[in-house]
């Protein structure tokens, strides 16, 4: 053989080693990517199995919630029936009298036998008095009431069997009309995880919508569901009124029960934000901090006797403009935090029933108006949001700053999630991406960014909010549209994971019932949408 024959076969032998080494170094890249891939997929598959258990325990909740309220039915029929067995007997006196003693023989013994008189009493009937419509108001709110706090009870129960759950609860006393309260820590749940780990989303089946005329006569401004009565909610406009209702056939309608006008006192102005008391019936209005009039009303849905059921708090920490958001803080102590466009932030602590004393958290933190405020669960952090584009989180425990964080953007409001305490929504002006998700341990990390795209209007109003989903997977939120966007934060777009057309005219807002698959929203078109989940 020639040596030019060898040394190509020699380069042939090397070639070939050379591209059966690439292959192994290309099959070993594959394997490494794959291994990473599976264990990604297995970390995932892990959070889903954590997070399902989850859910099949408050499945779990709510079965023993419906057994428990069966039994209760049953046991209050039974009650009523026999009540009305022990009236009956009750009718009837029996006097047992021995009229004369008769000798009856019976074999060799004698028996006496008494005779008996049957006296039965004169009944006067009772004339019914016509009930006053505001006593009807009252009455209907007090029933509404005592029930709630039953079911609430018999959840408490049902949970305490079922599970030993890591949920904190601390007994502490709280004057409402006489009664005590428990002040309930939430438990917290881990759904960071979950963000944008899925590339389909996890669609809400919407079964039947229902308009209601509002019987407001100029735009409605603000929603809000009872937290200690699952049957009532407000809605407030721009004429004054605040218009309370009672939620009807699990969703399918409510009723009036009662208007009330909230305007404040001096200028007449409207509420600008409303907020529930989490342990009470009444409802707190913020208006403006202009002409010095008063700036906050409690509106009592519990009306005494001679004193009226709208009241102002006496100070008025706020210096200029509108003020734009109130909200109770999630903390054992009742507090309520206020934003304004004097950019101030103030923190409201209650000393007595119905006495709230202020306490500015900060006022030159925030160059521009403070258009949203919340406080966070785990700690003592109130977070405030600008239309100077900042994010400001102030300890209120240490009495500093925390954090601070600018972004592209004004914002427009802040929302804590209910159920992951480090998870929280801000609403901002951008076009597509109007809602982001951020994690509080690491602000400078935006998790998730999404929205809509508007049809009718380029501009996007401060006056379009969001609102959680009792599980805190699911953001709904108004549009200048007739639309009300779904948000899955589990859901990897930028875009809704579903839309609902809901009414005629711009949608508000819509908030999630607590207890019921229903979705309540507000509109420009003046009605009230019931929309059955």
């Amino acid at each position: 053989m020639s040596d030019g024959s060898m040394i190509s076969k020699r380069v042939k032998q090397e070639e070939v080693y050379e591209e059966d080494k690439n292959d192994l170094v290309e099959q070993e890249e594959a394997l490494v990517a794959l291994v990473e891939h599976r264990a990604k997929e297995v970390e995932l598959l892990r959070q889903r199995v954590s997070y399902y258990k989850s859910q099949l325990l408050e499945a779990e909740e709510r079965f023993q919630d419906s057994q428990s309220k069966l039994a209760r039915l049953r046991g209050r029929r039974f009650l009523t029936s026999s009540n009305a067995s022990l009236l009956a007997t009750k009718r009837v006196t029996v006097e047992q009298r021995i009229v004369s003693p008769e000798h009856i023989n019976i074999g060799s013994e004698n028996l006496l036998q008494p005779k008996t008189e049957l006296i039965i009493p004169n009944v006067s009937p009772k004339i019914s008095q016509p009930i006053k419509p505001e006593e009807l108001v009252a009455k209907t709110i007090i029933d509404l009431e005592e029930t709630a706090a039953s079911n609430r009870a018999v959840r408490k129960r049902a949970k305490k069997s079922n599970t030993s759950s890591t949920t904190d609860v601390e007994v502490v006393e709280i004057k409402d009309g006489g009664t005590k309260r428990k002040f309930e820590k939430k438990e917290h749940k881990d759904l960071i995880p979950l963000v944008e780990s899925s590339s389909s989303p996890t669609l809400i089946r919407s079964y039947s919508s229902n308009l209601i005329p509002s019987q407001h006569k100029r735009k409605l401004r603000s929603v809000a569901v009872c937290p200690v009565n699952d049957q009532l909610f407000v809605t407030s406009a721009l004429d004054g009124l605040v218009n309370l209702w009672q939620i009807q056939g699990r969703g399918s309608s409510a009723s009036l029960l009662s208007t009330t006008s909230c305007v404040s006192s001096g200028e007449r102005r409207w509420p600008e934000d409303i907020a529930w008391h989490p342990h009470r019936n009444s409802l707190f209005s913020v208006y403006t901090a202009d002409a010095g009039v008063s700036q906050i009303s409690v509106l009592n849905l519990k009306k005494t006797e001679g004193r009226s059921n709208v009241t102002y708090l006496e100070d008025k920490p706020h210096v200029k403009g509108i003020i734009n958001s109130i909200t109770f803080t999630p903390w054992e102590d009742t507090c309520f935090v206020t934003g304004g466009s004097d950019h101030a932030v103030v923190l409201w602590g209650e000393q007595d029933e119905n006495v709230w004393k202020p306490k500015t958290l900060h006022r030159t933190l925030h160059s521009s108006a403070v258009m949203g405020v919340a406080g966070m669960q785990q700690k003592q952090i109130v977070l405030s949001a600008g239309a100077d584009k900042r994010i400001v989180g102030f300890d209120v425990l240490a009495g500093g700053v925390d954090f601070k964080h600018l972004i592209e953007s004004k914002c427009m409001s802040v929302i804590p999630n209910p159920c992951d305490f480090n998870l929280f929504m801000i609403q901002t002006g951008v076009h597509e991406k109007q809602l982001r998700l951020y994690d509080i341990r690491s602000m400078y990390a935006e998790l998730h960014s999404f929205g809509w795209k508007q049809e009718s209007s380029e501009s996007h109003s401060a006056l379009i909010n969001q609102a959680w989903s009792p599980d805190g997977l699911y953001l709904s939120s108004g549009s200048a549209d007739p639309d009300i966007h779904i948000f899955d934060i589990r859901y990897n777009a930028c875009k809704p994971s579903q839309s609902i057309r809901a009414h005629h005219r711009r949608v508000f807002k819509a908030v999630w019932h607590h207890s019921l698959p229903l979705l309540i929203s507000i509109s420009s078109d003046l009605q009230i949408g019931l929309h059955k989940m």
